[in-house]
């Protein structure tokens, strides 16, 4: 996040590279860097002539070495931006003949998508010496709700915890789709909203109630009847509520508690900041571990992972997901 932060800075600074190579797992920083260039770096009547988006299935590296080596008209820069460049990844190599000595006129953005280029070989170094490499790592489980208060709040919006978490659940740890939904939310709600689950409810489609979220909180306090209400609802919406979702989640709850009994210290503070969870949550872990003694925790961790197995169809493909889900909550919770 800093190293963005500093990008945009230089970038609006005019302290610019002739290079921006952005490769990695996680598109959101990508996209926003690439669209922060082609938006900011030239005027609305510059770009006319001076800004050209390019494509990696359509053209090659010769092709972009061409375009890169012409001269702006009536500017003082030209912007050439290679969109889904990991297309190129075969003979992206041999870029290192211009990133030896680069248009100093040109802004070339390479915009290269869920993987990136050895750092031990030659155009890793020819365009990290003139140029900046953007590496886009994908957050993990436990940072995704921090920054999705970050962003909001940097709109005048907050979000309750239980709202942060259902979107996480809903749409995994993909900056762009959270983002997406956001700005939906952002339309319809006024400045100084906290997002709720009920905000998240009727204008996202996540079910309040009926949710992965709530199905770990029920396990958790043993409350059998809630359980298999989320149960049933899930049989009956398969298509929304995978099992093998379910099944991830759980067992990661589960190997969380197995580390929570491990703990010398249990206040929550620590609890919190070992096991990488939002303080919020911490009493639902601490209610878990009082109902799960170490021994059982060991046993459902065992008994999620045939699960886990049988989910994939291996061993069960006469027996519908919503049955084997009821077959593992009951395995759980006697």
């Amino acid at each position: 996040m800093d190293e963005v932060k500093q990008l945009v800075t230089d970038i609006k600074s005019r302290k610019l590279k002739p290079i921006y190579f952005l490769m990695g797992e996680e598109a959101y920083y990508i996209d926003k860097i690439s669209n922060f260039i082609e938006t900011t770096v030239l005027t609305e009547e510059e770009r006319g002539f001076n800004q050209m988006v390019l494509y990696g299935r359509d053209v090659t590296i010769e092709d972009i070495v061409g375009n890169a080596k012409r001269y702006p008209m009536m500017a003082e820069y030209q912007v050439v931006i290679v969109k889904e460049a990991q297309d190129l990844s075969r003979t992206i190599e041999k870029l290192v003949s211009y990133a030896e000595n680069p248009q100093n006129t040109t802004i070339l953005v390479i915009n290269y998508k869920y993987k990136k280029i050895d750092k031990r070989k030659a155009l890793y170094k020819a365009i990290n010496k003139i140029g900046v490499v953007y590496e886009s790592k994908k957050l993990y489980e436990n940072q995704v709700s921090d920054w999705i208060r970050r962003v909001l709040s940097t709109k005048n919006y907050t979000i309750s915890p239980k709202a942060a978490q259902m979107l996480l659940e809903f749409l995994g740890t993909d900056l762009s789709k959270i983002n997406n939904e956001l700005e939906k939310l952002q339309i319809i709600l006024p400045q100084g909203t906290q997002i709720s689950p009920i905000h998240i409810e009727e204008n996202i489609g996540i079910s309040k109630d009926y949710n992965n979220f709530e199905l770990r909180k029920a396990v958790g306090e043993k409350d059998t009847v809630k359980v298999f209400k989320i149960v049933n609802y899930f049989a009956e919406n398969p298509k929304d509520n995978p099992m093998v979702v379910t099944v991830s989640l759980l067992f990661n709850f589960f190997s969380q508690l197995l580390h929570f009994h491990g703990l010398n210290d249990k206040s929550p503070r620590s609890v919190a900041t070992t096991l990488k969870i939002n303080p919020y949550f911490v009493n639902e872990y601490i209610i878990a571990t009082r109902n799960y003694p170490m021994r059982k925790v060991s046993e459902v961790v065992s008994v999620l992972r045939e699960f886990d197995v049988k989910s994939k169809g291996v061993g069960s493909n006469a027996v519908s997901q919503g049955d084997l889900l009821k077959e593992l909550l009951v395995r759980i919770l006697n």
